[in-house]
């Protein structure tokens, strides 16, 4: 195996709750991202899941230093992200970058596609002023658009056309990790199959390091490799895709994967559907030991004293849960 083109060591993100006017005091800290450590092989696609409120955005943001790391190490081909100065990131920015969720949001209304994908080339130095349009004529062409489309302004595509030109901006720096925050949730079911075919296509072949992050387990599965599940900060399941959502060991993630429909009306009806109670705890105060045991159907008293370690369960996948052997 390769050495890990991107390792993630104990990252922390907390966001202190300030009060006052004129002198303001902290009086409590968001724990958003609290301990998350993970590594990424060269063109291996990881799935990043969990509810809403989970931390995989903010996790997203840290790993590209958009949000300070609190504690811990983002390293990428050995430099760590966390320490670098502005001048260091900005150079790391040529082989980082990220697809958000919402384009019309990430794209400037007031810049031609022309220039959303020359600027990057144009700040890096990529390739000559001359060769600029060639280049992105051929960053379209990538990712299934017309050239002559280029000098139109992103209020004259659709979702999904808007997508595909933040993947090309994405793309324009050849980097070598992209992070995709979502890049599907704000589109039509049928666009989505499109844009995941298309950025399937494009890690194969540009051999790129994907970090996927999603609601939609199928979607996940589809396009994976390796699962991470998090909750409240943390990593609860880690490992291959297929086996993490067709066995399922953490009862959260036995959870996520019942509310997956099923396309056959008769197993549809029949299976059963693990609702959990209550929502997830608040990441301000979050529970004693595990923080899923409140919801969890299998807690016991043990499961509030300590917080569980994510432990190897076989040679590929790991799971933070101290009843894993018994449940």
């Amino acid at each position: 195996m390769s050495d890990p083109i991107l390792q993630l060591t104990d990252v922390k993100t907390h966001f202190p709750i300030q009060q006052g006017f004129l002198f303001k005091r902290n009086v409590g800290t968001v724990k958003a991202v609290d301990g998350v450590s993970l590594s990424l092989r060269r063109g291996e696609v990881l799935g990043l899941v969990g509810e809403s409120g989970c931390g995989k955005s903010t996790l997203a943001r840290t790993i590209l230093q958009l949000v300070p790391t609190t504690g811990g190490t983002v390293v990428l081909n050995g430099r760590n992200l966390a320490t670098s100065s502005a001048r260091e990131l900005l150079a790391a920015r040529r082989d980082l970058q990220m697809v958000f969720q919402d384009p019309y949001a990430s794209l400037n209304p007031r810049m031609t596609v022309f220039a959303t994908l020359a600027e990057p080339l144009a700040v890096h130095h990529v390739c000559p002023t001359a060769e600029i349009p060639a280049r992105v004529a051929e960053l379209m062409r990538l990712v299934g658009l017309a050239p002559r489309f280029m000098q139109k302004y992103p209020h004259e595509f659709s979702g999904g056309q808007r997508q595909r030109i933040a993947i090309a901006r994405a793309l324009a720096l050849e980097p070598k990790v992209i992070v995709a925050d979502e890049p599907v949730s704000a589109l039509d079911v049928s666009i989505q199959a499109q844009i995941l075919n298309l950025l399937a296509h494009l890690t194969r072949k540009m051999n790129l390091t994907l970090i996927f992050i999603a609601h939609d387990l199928s979607v996940v599965k589809h396009i994976s490799d390796r699962v991470a599940v998090m909750y409240l900060g943390k990593i609860v399941e880690f490992g291959p895709a297929a086996d993490v959502i067709d066995r399922p060991r953490h009862p959260y993630t036995r959870a996520l994967v019942s509310a997956i429909p099923v396309p056959d009306p008769e197993i549809e009806r029949t299976r059963q559907r693990i609702v959990l109670a209550g929502d997830p705890p608040s990441p301000i105060n979050p529970p004693a030991g595990c923080a899923f045991h409140p919801r969890c159907l299998y807690a016991q008293e043990k499961c509030k004293l300590a917080v569980p370690p994510l432990v190897a369960d076989g040679p590929t996948r790991e799971v933070a849960c101290v009843r894993l052997n018994e449940i």
